[in-house]
């Protein structure tokens, strides 16, 4: 089976995600007409990357409450329908892209847990090609100060799922360093794995080969491309503090790129520009790569090692229904005397 994929290395709207929304319809429909069917956005692309919080992480710091209300604002909110898919809701624009190019599309959002919560989760986001949702990811633990943006997530999204176009599955960031997030991911048995990543140092490169290579899995590195002038003038200095680049030149610089099941590169890292990078995959190669190593097969030793993986939506708040609930006995009292 072959399959085309696209990375959209495109600059995010910072706070604005509902326009940007309608920017990755743009670029879907764009990745689409050159044979793209998955596409591919980097870790919160919707709202983009919160670099602000590693500045601005002190007790009641002012400047990082004013950011946090504005992300939270700005946090796309999926509802469910009937049938438990999400549907007409904030990425209404970008599930029309899907439907009508036949399309799945993987995007990192900042997303808001209720309309009127005040968490937010840094999720991967997988949209259909009949524009429904087939999986969330949230992030299972966000790293230093993102802990003061981003809430733990769960292991609900945590996995591979069928789509027409392959098999798909992903992780977040410095997930692809939890070696039991890396292996609950392989054990669904993904096809192509998306790593997203807000930035692309050497590091992260070479995380996302090493992931291919141990998983045997076609990888989509989606890191972000954010040039200066796309931060507004009132958060350039929030971002310097955070970013951790120099004095010029964008604070993120790219560097998406798709590696192959033995590690070798499909496309080399893209960095310096924006673009919407399109390769073919070739599926069928992955059983080959398995002759000498699979995590999850003969090359595991479940006699020795066992994971157990709590892969349900978890809630602070567990409702029982008032038809369950026993309520004391006014004739009889209670055994303690009466």
């Amino acid at each position: 089976m072959r399959t085309t994929v696209a990375i959209a290395q495109i600059t995010p709207l910072i706070l604005d995600a509902h326009t940007g929304v309608r920017a990755a319809a743009d670029a879907v429909a764009e990745a689409a007409r050159a044979g793209a069917r998955i596409i591919v956005f980097a870790e919160t692309w919707l709202g983009g990357y919160p670099a602000w919080a590693f500045g601005h992480a002190g007790w009641s710091d002012p400047t990082g409450r004013k950011l946090y209300g504005d992300l939270l604002r700005e946090s796309v909110v999926l509802r469910a329908g009937a049938d438990g898919h999400s549907v007409n809701d904030d990425l209404s624009p970008l599930r029309t892209a899907a439907r009508a190019h036949d399309a799945v599309v993987v995007i990192g959002a900042n997303e808001r847990s209720s309309p009127h919560s005040g968490t937010v989760f840094n999720s991967l986001i997988t949209i259909g090609t009949d524009g429904r949702t087939v999986n969330v990811h949230r992030k299972t633990t966000p790293t230093l100060t993102e802990k003061l943006v981003h809430a733990p997530g769960d292991a609900a999204g945590l996995g591979a799922v069928d789509t027409p176009h392959g098999r798909l599955g992903g992780l977040i960031c410095w997930e692809h360093w939890n070696p039991l997030a890396r292996a609950a991911a392989h054990a669904t048995e993904e096809q192509i794995h998306v790593a997203a990543w807000p930035d692309f140092p050497e590091a992260h490169l070479l995380a996302s080969r090493s992931y291919a290579y141990e998983g045997r899995t076609f990888v989509l590195a989606a890191a972000q491309y954010l040039p200066r002038e796309a931060v507004p003038a009132a958060l350039q200095e929030a971002f310097q503090l955070g970013a951790g680049s120099g004095e010029t030149g964008p604070f993120f610089d790219g560097g998406s790129c798709i590696i192959a099941p033995d590690g070798s590169w499909i496309l080399e890292p893209q960095y310096g520009n924006e673009g919407v990078f399109v390769r073919e995959l070739d599926l069928a190669v992955i059983p080959d790569e398995h002759y000498a190593l699979d995590v999850n097969g003969h090359y595991g030793r479940p006699d020795i090692f066992d994971l157990r993986v709590r892969a349900e939506r978890r809630s602070p708040v567990t409702r029982i229904p008032r038809e369950l609930v026993t309520a004391p006995s006014v004739e009889h009292g209670d055994d303690r005397g009466e």
